[in-house]
């Protein structure tokens, strides 16, 4: 039998994502309601070790559902992938009073979050917080919906140049090593080709499909590219490839970069973010750690933190079908 929690800490750690501060919200109003205290940590694992602490209540965490970004802040820590900054951070939670941890982030929070508990045995609960989506154990994770919805509706707009000047656009799109984004939006954008790391297209089967939409009578298009897609060296040299071996076409590459973490969440990455910070809060009350919350088949599930980092988010192979069809 562990110690009874009577005060958390919530922090963020890693890329923002939209819906993070409805996350902390919902963190530290399940404290008040089981009538524990919540402890918000500034600035990641960096404010852990230098015990940049604030006590939090129902009443500040007032109107902060609707906003992007994160109120707790977020930082990368070198200091603390080193064990002489785990163990200030560990003093600093003694001082503090601190029984437990909720952890919004990434593979990276969670890594971090895993150590931690091992060396120190701190119970921790992981709530998946990235637009990338590249987290096992949850189909979606918080701030991936509004992310989606921000490409979307650019891709709409440039959509509207590239058939007014009968141009070709590639689009790149975040997601790191996962082409969850550039996959979904390309598809919900109508997007004639897409390209994602998990498979490679391959130049000539590329040049192909161009050349194919362009007999088709297209007189424009739009390829959406994950950023972690191997195709070419970056964006920029295979817009330049293509438009050498393609000269009919008129090419342009649009970056969408950061753009895509910011903005306010959408209903379902508010409402997701609202039901993980619930379960996070009543999983360490009920003496639980190293686990991840997250949304299976709509129903909230527990993974291992292990297995949420090291295992693998399967892309939609029938999506990539329903592409295929698509781009005819």
């Amino acid at each position: 039998m562990g110690k009874k929690i009577e005060k958390i800490g919530v922090l963020t750690s890693g890329g923002d994502a939209p819906g993070m501060n409805a996350a902390i919200r919902a963190v530290v109003r399940a404290c008040a309601y089981y009538n524990i205290e919540c402890v918000g940590v500034y600035r990641g694992y960096q404010g852990l070790i230098e015990g940049d602490f604030k006590m939090l209540t129902a009443r500040n965490v007032s109107n902060i559902i609707n906003r992007g970004g994160t109120i707790l802040k977020s930082a990368r820590s070198k200091e603390f992938r080193t064990k002489e900054g785990r163990e200030k951070a560990y003093k600093e939670i003694k001082k503090a009073e601190i029984d437990a941890l909720v952890l919004i982030g990434g593979d990276g929070t969670f890594t971090g979050g895993m150590v931690f508990n091992q060396e120190f045995t701190l119970p921790c609960i992981g709530i998946p917080g990235t637009i990338d989506n590249d987290i096992c154990g949850t189909n979606f994770t918080i701030g991936y919906d509004t992310a989606l919805n921000t490409v979307v509706d650019v891709i709409d707009k440039i959509r509207d140049t590239a058939s007014s000047h009968n141009r070709l656009f590639f689009v790149e799109v975040m997601g790191r090593d996962a082409g969850f984004i550039a996959l979904n939006a390309g598809v919900g954008a109508g997007a004639e080709e897409i390209l994602i790391p998990e498979e490679d297209l391959g130049l000539d089967r590329l040049l192909e499909s161009l050349k194919r939409t362009k007999r088709s009578g297209k007189s424009s298009s739009i390829v959406v590219v994950s950023e972690g897609d191997k195709i070419g060296k970056n964006v920029f040299e295979l817009a330049d490839y293509v438009e050498e071996h393609l000269p009919q076409y008129e090419v342009r590459v649009s970056v969408l970069g950061h753009m895509q973490r910011g903005g306010a969440p959408s209903c379902f990455d508010r409402v997701l973010a609202t039901r993980l910070g619930v379960k996070a809060v009543e999983l360490l009350l009920d003496g639980k750690s190293n686990l991840m919350v997250g949304l299976i088949n709509n129903k909230v599930e527990t993974t291992d933190l292990d297995h949420a980092v090291k295992g693998q988010h399967e892309i939609n192979k029938e999506l990539l079908r329903v592409s295929d069809i698509m781009s005819i």
